[in-house]
């Protein structure tokens, strides 16, 4: 495999460029990091965060499911 295509093969196979990828890669772990702060106050402190990480994946799982993501990214041009 080219060094190119370990940048480029996936997001255009879900219809995005590299930047566009990296935009919503980044956002999603950007809310996992956040789901993870609130699970751990939740462990530290049961009364605590009681729904926010399991929302919070909830909400990606259906931004990933749904389709949604190609309305945040136009499709990527052909190359």
């Amino acid at each position: 495999m080219e060094l190119r295509q370990h940048f480029t093969d996936h997001p255009a196979s879900v219809g995005e460029t590299y930047g566009q990828h990296f935009r919503v890669a980044a956002g999603f772990a950007g809310s996992l990091a956040i789901a993870a702060g609130a699970a751990a106050v939740h462990a530290i402190v049961p009364s605590l965060c009681t729904k926010t990480a399991s929302r919070r994946i909830d909400e990606l799982h259906a931004r990933m499911h749904s389709g949604a993501r190609a309305h945040e990214a136009p499709a990527a041009h052909a190359a």
